[in-house]
């Protein structure tokens, strides 16, 4: 049985732009779940492989409060989520992506009428 906040944080993460990213704990505030960044990472390792609602959940847009992307350089898990990134126009140097270009920012109007929680 999943954890009933997963779906809040999958449907906060399906909001994220492409070419955007956003933190852990940036997905927490924004699901209604401060100071619980862990369960977002926990989260999205169990994410339906056919999506949530009928949508993918763009797992690969979230990474760490640093910038960077969480996955051991080299592994399978890390390559994935880079590539995923960059055929998004996400510059990624090494394993770190700068905040200030890339980080999505949710206007009043998504956090007003699209952000549920």
């Amino acid at each position: 049985m999943l954890n009933p906040h997963y779906q809040q944080i999958w449907q906060t993460v399906q909001l994220i732009p492409q070419g955007k990213v956003a933190c852990y704990g940036q997905i927490a505030d924004l699901a209604g779940l401060p100071g619980r960044a862990r369960l977002v990472g926990k989260s999205l390792g169990k994410v339906p492989k056919d999506g949530w609602r009928g949508q993918a959940v763009p797992w690969f847009r979230v990474i760490n409060s640093q910038g960077k992307i969480s996955f051991p350089p080299g592994s399978d898990n890390f390559d994935k989520q880079k590539h995923h990134l960059q055929d998004e126009q996400v510059v990624v140097i090494g394993s770190r992506i700068k905040l200030k270009d890339f980080q999505w920012q949710p206007d009043l109007s998504e956090l007003l009428f699209a952000l549920e929680f």
